[in-house]
């Protein structure tokens, strides 16, 4: 198996949303091929935020299940 098709992790810190001691806990999420699933990401809340070049962007998951990024 090369390096290219191995599975790969990434830490994020929190999760927008949470409250209470597990807020400020850390949580691996596994991004394989370039490729992370929705569920990891929204776990016990329905928004993220993403920081990007000094930007900050929110991703919020739809009462109808469908993805909308608004900066």
């Amino acid at each position: 198996m090369n390096s290219s098709s191995m599975p790969k992790k990434t830490e994020t810190m929190g999760v927008i949303g949470q409250a209470g001691p597990d807020a400020s806990q850390a949580r691996s999420i596994e991004i394989a091929n370039n490729r992370l699933e929705s569920r990891d990401l929204f776990v016990a809340t329905k928004e993220i935020t993403i920081g990007h070049e000094g930007e900050v962007y929110r991703l919020r998951l739809t009462a109808l299940n469908k993805l909308i990024l608004t900066k």
